[in-house]
């Protein structure tokens, strides 16, 4: 009778222990599953970081290719406005030379057709 209360207290103790054993395995299980989620959520989060990189450079090149598009079009207007300078140069050069090829033109006439001074007395009849 007494080894059978030994023998039911060793099962009972190889129970619990194996119980215990247990138990750790699954706490083990459970560290295990929590590190290997840590390890997700940190990969995640790397993740999101090179995206969001990824999404400032290219926010980053859009800007410069917009400054580089505005300069362009700045650079545009200001050759449109030095040919629009060239030509009111040129149209103004041209209304000049036009003035004074009038005023040269009414100084030949008016000298055309003042007498001579030459001629005075001189000049025969009809002459």
């Amino acid at each position: 009778m007494l080894l059978l209360l030994l023998l039911l207290l060793l099962l009972l103790v190889l129970v619990l222990v194996l119980l215990l054993l247990l138990l750790l395995v699954l706490v083990l299980l459970l560290l295990l599953l929590l590190l290997l989620v840590l390890l997700l959520l940190l990969l995640l989060l790397l993740v999101l970081l090179l995206v969001l990189l990824l999404v400032l450079l290219l926010l980053l090149v859009l800007l410069l290719v917009l400054l580089l598009l505005l300069l362009l079009v700045l650079l545009l207007l200001l050759v449109l406005l030095l040919l629009l300078l060239l030509l009111l140069l040129l149209v103004l050069v041209l209304v000049v030379l036009v003035l004074v090829l009038v005023l040269v033109v009414v100084v030949l006439l008016f000298l055309l057709l003042l007498p001579s001074p030459a001629c005075g007395r001189r000049c025969p009849k009809g002459g």
